[in-house]
């Protein structure tokens, strides 16, 4: 049985990723901003992820008969001084997250809620995939360096990015 500190901590990280999907429209922005369409294709896509990551939680506090509560968003940031500055900030928030689930999986390790665990365990190979993927964009803008038309060709490669809800979720 889910304890009231653990529905509280899944309500948060639940609003948590709803406020990561903010971040990360506000990041599509502002590649819009500097015209690079398949940069901000790549965090609307991210923002969708992020949504449905808030409704896994959703759904499975739900099931367990917790009490879903919003919060308010907090302001996001909005400006970047270049793209690598906006994948940079981005890398850090994802590792906000992670440390955020490993808080999770912590109490429900400690308080043996194995449905629990069984959400989390999704969820902690979920970021691996994230931080990586992330880092990866950034060891290739650090490799393009000042190269516009290498910035160009990543950025149409970003363009084809789309959301497809996983099917193991």
């Amino acid at each position: 049985m889910v304890s009231q500190r653990l529905f509280d901590k899944l309500n948060d990280q639940m609003n948590f990723e709803f406020y990561s999907s903010h971040i990360y429209l506000a990041m599509s922005a502002y590649f819009e901003s500097i015209d690079l369409p398949g940069f901000a294709n790549f965090f609307r896509v991210q923002a969708e992820e992020e949504k449905f990551h808030a409704m896994k939680f959703y759904t499975y506090i739900n099931e367990m008969e917790g009490r879903i509560t919003f919060k308010g968003i907090p302001d996001v940031e909005n400006e970047y001084s270049s793209a690598l500055d906006a994948l940079k900030a981005a890398l850090e928030h994802e590792k906000k997250v992670t440390k955020r689930i490993y808080e999770l999986m912590d109490i429900a390790l400690e308080e043996r809620e194995h449905a629990t665990m069984s959400l989390l365990k999704w969820f902690i190979d979920e970021q691996v995939e994230e931080e990586a993927t992330v880092n990866s964009l950034i060891k290739k803008l650090e490799r393009i360096g000042n190269d516009v038309s290498a910035l160009y060709t990543l950025d149409e490669q970003l363009s084809t990015r789309v959301f497809t809800p996983p099917t193991n979720a």
